[in-house]
């Protein structure tokens, strides 16, 4: 048995297409994103603030159309026709950075690119947990989002290769095109959908209409992942922070990449030990992990120190991405996945936008220092109410009994 056929043992085949889907995304993706703060700053002559603006603007937009796309995917019954078409867009325009002349216009392609992530998310998390049986599903969540981290650990390497190269930042944002093609032949013939009996929701109903029954713990949940990412501001912030330290732009784009293979690993592990231990004790752990990192990039001063908090940082992804996606997937009825994946993207995205403008606004006006402090704060303040959140299986929601169960849904293993 080869390695990725045993990392991928017991998860379904739809899990690892859209994990592939993930990381060649990732691949055009980091590609890019790990150089825009150098690009916005050398070549455009933005500062922290407008990083913050162009952030911040980028991922509330993609969260709102999660919520949309969430709801839209439950009400028509379908998946994959969101998935092809999110890929799609950001893949299309995520290149054409290359020809920005003013930072107003990488606002403009940031944000036609999260779009496409937002009409993507949600139907696709959903579409995971369809497949998956609940007792698997930190598996399959990991599964997934360590693949997207290998396509970022592949992304900056090839980056830091055509810089190297003699290659301009511009050609090389230029070339993420190739990965952005690919995506769209995995979809089109790796990504299955599960029968699906007819759609069940009133056509009448709007996107928030059915969010009480997903239920007060659900609520409780997405309440604590706001407060977190109020202080969760973009993580380019921390590449602007090793840039100010002295590292290069070479060393950046080589330190993206060992980041994102710490979150790799750190996926794999953290969703399957999730699935064993539960999801809550691992989340908690990870927002702790979060604030003691974000406290050290704020009071340290040596280069390496920094390097070395960068890098723990990717542990808290391992702790919290596959296991917060495991844990909304079992307090949402299955008919209502979609919209649980939506609101709590939406949820993110309530505070992406003001997270990152005032991290920005703070940074620029008392230093770093201030800045890390402030979400390692209300990192702690999350944690508080996290602790309120009991961790169980919800009651089906009205009109689930026509929906299969997950068990039912979940295709070949591989």
């Amino acid at each position: 048995m080869t390695r990725f056929a045993k990392i991928t043992k017991g998860v379904p085949r739809t899990v690892v297409a859209l994990g592939l889907v993930s990381m060649f995304t990732d691949l055009s993706s980091e590609m890019i994103y790990p150089l825009i703060p150098v690009f916005l700053t050398t070549s455009l002559g933005a500062g922290a603030l407008a990083l913050g603006v162009i952030e911040g603007i980028a991922e509330s937009t993609a969260a709102v159309l999660k919520v949309v796309s969430g709801w839209w995917t439950d009400k028509v019954n379908r998946r994959k026709p969101f998935i092809f078409a999110g890929y799609g867009i950001a893949g299309a325009v995520r290149p054409l950075i290359a020809f920005a002349t003013t930072w107003p216009f990488v606002v403009g392609i940031r944000f036609v690119d999260r779009v496409g992530k937002g009409i993507r998310t949600a139907p696709r998390d959903a579409l995971i947990a369809d497949v998956t049986p609940e007792e698997s599903r930190g598996a399959a969540y990991g599964v997934h989002r360590s693949l997207d981290h290998f396509g970022a650990v592949l992304g900056p390497l090839v980056a830091a290769a055509l810089l190297w190269a003699g290659f301009s930042l511009r050609w090389v944002f230029f070339l993420a095109i190739i990965p952005a093609v690919i995506v769209i032949f995995v979809i089109a013939r790796l990504v299955k959908e599960p029968d699906q009996p007819e759609p069940i929701t009133a056509s009448g109903r709007s996107v928030f209409s059915r969010g009480s029954e997903l239920g007060r713990n659900y609520w409780m949940l997405m309440v604590a992942v706001v407060v977190f990412t109020l202080g969760n501001s973009a993580d380019a912030f921390l590449l602007l922070r090793l840039s100010d330290a002295g590292v290069s732009v070479v060393w950046i784009a080589l330190l993206w990449s060992l980041f994102s293979l710490v979150k790799m690993g750190s996926n794999l592990i953290g969703g399957r030990l999730s699935d064993r231990v539960g999801r809550k004790r691992l989340v908690v752990a990870g927002w702790i992990l979060y604030g003691a990192i974000y406290l050290g990039m704020g009071m340290a001063s040596s280069t390496s120190v920094l390097i070395g908090l960068f890098l723990a940082y990717g542990l808290y992804f391992g702790l919290t991405e596959p296991v917060e996606r495991a844990w909304v997937a079992s307090l949402a009825p299955s008919d209502l996945r979609g919209s649980a994946f939506g609101y709590y993207n939406g949820a993110v995205g309530i505070g992406a936008l003001p997270a990152s403008i005032v991290f920005g606004g703070i940074w620029a006006a008392f230093g770093p220092g201030v800045a890390f402090t402030f979400g390692a704060v209300l990192a702690a303040i999350a944690v508080v109410i996290l602790l309120s959140v009991p961790e169980h299986q919800p009651q089906p929601s009205l009109g689930s009994d026509a929906l299969k169960t997950p068990g039912d849904h979940a295709d070949g293993a591989t």
